[in-house]
């Protein structure tokens, strides 16, 4: 089991069962903005592994794109998970509190990385995403 919450403390979940690889670094617009940082870190849970313990009715969400669902702790704003129509959660691994064991595989979305990072790391690295200010143009 991991325990994981929000950076007040209000919101507390547990995950039984494990996190479904690979953990990665995606540098898209939308999870730069929503971690607010130069990327997300996220590995999938199955959806039925997720409890929480404390705070889940202040779980608010936004909708980033038709049927995909974002969802934050409404007291602090701390990014949770993101979900869609399958049985899977894109889970933001900065909210855990325990050591899932598990190390970053991959980046993803590395068209749209902020021009200040640099990859230095042997990681394999998927191109792909709108360049890092290309969201800006639209309406």
């Amino acid at each position: 089991m991991l325990r994981g919450s929000c950076a007040c403390g209000h919101i507390k979940y547990e995950i039984h069962g494990e996190l479904i690889e690979p953990v990665s670094y995606c540098h898209c617009w939308r999870c730069r903005k929503h971690s607010g940082s130069s990327f997300g870190t996220t590995a999938d849970v199955n959806a039925e592994h997720l409890r929480f313990v404390t705070g889940e009715t202040d779980l608010k969400f936004w909708e980033s794109s038709p049927g995909i669902r974002r969802y934050f702790a409404g007291c602090c704003g701390s990014p949770i998970y993101k979900a869609g129509e399958g049985q899977h959660l894109g889970f933001r691994l900065g909210t855990l509190d325990d050591d899932p064991d598990v190390l970053v595989a991959a980046h993803y979305m590395i068209d749209a990385k902020a021009p200040w990072v640099r990859l230095t790391d042997q990681l394999p690295a998927e191109e792909g995403g709108e360049g890092p200010f290309d969201y800006l143009d639209q309406d």
